[in-house]
């Protein structure tokens, strides 16, 4: 999908996600493409803060783009 279907369908998730998926999950775009999606989602694990929607561009050759979640990473104490 491209990148605006990619962020509006971002947006209906979050609404529709409780609480506990807000807090234990990243949902986020990635590009389509599979190594390029995970070459993303590998940066993106180390900084997630310094990310933002349009972060995924820099990462995608073909201008199309999935909506993906995973599970954080639990803190370190």
């Amino acid at each position: 999908m491209k990148y605006s279907e990619a962020l509006q369908y971002k947006k209906e998730a979050l609404e529709k996600a409780d609480e506990s998926v807000r807090q234990s999950y990243h949902i986020i775009i990635t590009p389509a493409d599979t190594a390029e999606s995970a070459k993303y989602i590998e940066d993106f694990s180390k900084k997630p803060d310094e990310f933002k929607d349009n972060s995924c561009k820099k990462y995608s050759s073909n201008d199309e783009y999935e909506v993906v979640s995973f599970r954080k990473e639990a803190e370190e104490e």
